[in-house]
């Protein structure tokens, strides 16, 4: 029996996290969420954990005291965060959304535990930092997106690492596939919030309604298969069945297929390298019937352009692209900017970070501010 702790317990991710350890009898010993006190206290009056994580202070003092009849300890903040990531467990699964998962990444493995990464931002913004430390300690990362869980599958089958040519991500291309800028100009929020395959989580909707999340996966694929930019392409797939393929040298691909549900890359890195009967439904082509591919837009969706740039230009640029969309997403949202502007200000923001070879945490974390403050300044918000 394998112990966890669910970093992000209360979202999309972390909700299905939680439902394979049900399922499978994995003990979790740390919950830890944002400000969803009543979505958390369910979870620890069920899962009985050690630990629960409050982010918000305020709320962590409300759940401390709704708890107080259970022998489960409340921490709050960053300091809470890390501490359930360095937690005695065999795996930690950060499924945090933002920068804010970097951190406890770190000290999960800093502290000798191995994670499995639903967080793209850890890598985004600090993939050389982080990679650095596991290599370090022999630990693994493992993903948990479907795109990156799909080529860690077909990579089980690879003896031969220099035979690896090529790395092909599948994207939906989201609500707005086939659209021009003209199209764009107007759309809202609720619009781009209606994803046509998965039930994801309003900022991780937006970057696929903007493609961004393609681009930030291309930067994690770098960082976790130690390849180039280059070798890390995008094709569009509407029906999300093939969720990425890999080439060889020989010009051989690999893909894997499944329906479109987490539970299936969440179980496999929970309980890799070992392989459990799920509760997805089996894969049938027939009902499928046809499978279609394009070549993305990235003149369109700038996003995607602007984080292949920022790998190319290593350093702190991915930090800053992702810094500029978290900040313009929350305005998209909030109706103070177009969807369009996402993808400017992400270039701009991106395009004005100085070139750095060699940065630490504390440069990873003025470059994401910088980025911010710069989107907050172009749109003028006040500071």
């Amino acid at each position: 029996m394998k112990t966890v702790s669910v970093l992000g317990s209360t979202g999309s991710i972390g909700e299905q996290t939680l439902d394979v350890a049900r399922r499978l009898g994995i003990s979790v010993y740390a919950v830890a969420a944002h400000h969803n006190i009543k979505r958390l206290e369910q979870q620890v009056r069920e899962f009985r954990p050690a630990l629960a994580v409050v982010y918000d202070e305020a709320a962590a003092g409300e759940l401390k005291t709704r708890l107080a009849d259970t022998s489960t300890r409340v921490a709050a903040g960053m300091e809470g965060l890390c501490e359930a990531a360095a937690a005695p467990v065999d795996i930690v699964l950060n499924a945090v959304v933002g920068m804010v998962g970097l951190q406890p990444t770190l000290s999960a493995i800093q502290a000798g535990r191995t994670v499995a990464l639903a967080n793209k931002e850890t890598l985004v913004a600090g993939g050389q930092l982080v990679m650095e430390e596991a290599r370090k300690r022999r630990l693994r990362v493992l993903p948990v997106d479907s795109e990156h869980s799909a080529i860690f599958q077909c990579l089980q089958g690879c003896p031969e690492p220099e035979a690896l040519q090529r790395l092909i991500l599948t994207a939906s291309g989201g609500p707005f596939f086939g659209k021009d800028k003209l199209d764009l100009q107007n759309v809202t929020p609720q619009q781009a919030l209606q994803h046509p395959n998965w039930n994801m989580g309003a900022k991780v909707t937006i970057d696929s309604a903007t493609m961004m999340n393609k681009g930030l996966e291309i930067i994690e694929a770098v960082w976790l298969f130690g390849l180039s930019s280059q070798q890390v392409d995008v094709v569009v797939h509407r029906e999300s069945i093939v969720h990425s393929l890999i080439e060889y040298r020989d010009h051989s691909v690999i893909a894997q297929l499944g329906l479109p549900d987490m539970r299936i890359p969440i179980q496999y890195a929970l309980t890799w390298p070992c392989r459990y009967p799920s509760p997805v439904e089996r894969l049938d082509l027939t009902k499928i019937g046809a499978l279609h591919f394009a070549e993305p837009d990235e003149e369109t969706f700038r996003c995607l352009k602007a984080c292949r740039r920022a790998i190319e230009r290593g350093g702190l640029a991915p930090a800053a692209a992702n810094g500029a969309n978290e900040e313009a997403v929350q305005l998209f949202l909030q109706q103070k900017i177009s969807f369009l502007e996402i993808g400017d200000l992400v270039t701009e923001a991106m395009e004005r970070q100085p070139d750095c070879r060699d940065y630490h945490l504390a440069d990873v974390r003025l470059a994401d501010e910088e980025a911010r403050r710069y989107v907050r300044r172009a749109v003028g918000c006040k500071e």
